[in-house]
């Protein structure tokens, strides 16, 4: 069975083969990853991991996009980033910023809004880095948003809000109906309009 195996010298395993196992993990085992796989102040590798997962989301929802201006695809106006007359350098740079600057930024300030929300209901609630974590890694079933077929958005940000719940009652200590009431606007940020659920939604 596969193992999430800690760093010896302290913290969670790094790179590509520690990436891909915990994104094995927390899809077929989320509640013993969300239970072992998250520890206090050790962001670094959960934000690397929702990089990774932003990346490869944008980065085929710009490609395809590309494709379709150039008309080598043909797709269904199904919310695809403008490429226009861009560039591939400036393409580029876009889908950079979005995964260095703009996924982060989103990352923490939801978080945020979690922390304050799980304030008043969970005593034994972990720290924030815990909750940075947990959004994190419940972005996993996302690298599949960035494909133009509404239904698979919508059940890839719907898993990911499923993740969430899971990990915010492991991490935080709440049955999974106040966790689910503690993580359903941080939810709706992240993955409704973050990763465009919403918008999956109303297309279907």
């Amino acid at each position: 069975m596969t193992q999430w195996v800690e760093n010896p010298t302290g913290g969670r395993d790094r790179g590509p083969v520690a990436l891909v196992r915990a994104w094995f993990e927390v899809l077929v085992r989320p509640r013993r990853f969300f239970r072992t796989g998250v520890g206090p102040a050790d962001q670094a590798p959960g934000l690397v991991f929702a990089a990774t997962v932003v990346l490869v989301e944008e980065g085929s929802r710009f490609a395809l996009a590309a494709l379709a201006e150039r008309g080598r695809v043909s797709l269904a106006p199904f919310s695809y980033p403008v490429i226009g007359d861009l560039s591939p350098a400036a393409a580029a740079l876009m889908l950079l910023a979005t995964v260095v600057f703009v996924a982060p930024a989103a990352l923490h300030l939801t978080t945020a809004v979690q922390t304050l929300l799980l304030a008043p209901i969970a005593p034994d609630r972990g720290g924030v880095s815990e909750t940075v974590q947990v959004l994190a890694y419940a972005t996993a079933p996302c690298v599949a948003a960035g494909l133009p077929i509404p239904a698979v958005r919508v059940l890839a940000v719907l898993w990911g809000g499923a993740l969430y719940v899971v990990g915010t009652s492991v991490v935080h200590d709440l049955s999974l109906p106040r966790a689910a009431a503690a993580a359903a606007l941080p939810a709706l940020l992240v993955f409704g309009y973050g990763f465009r659920g919403v918008a999956a939604v109303g297309y279907l």
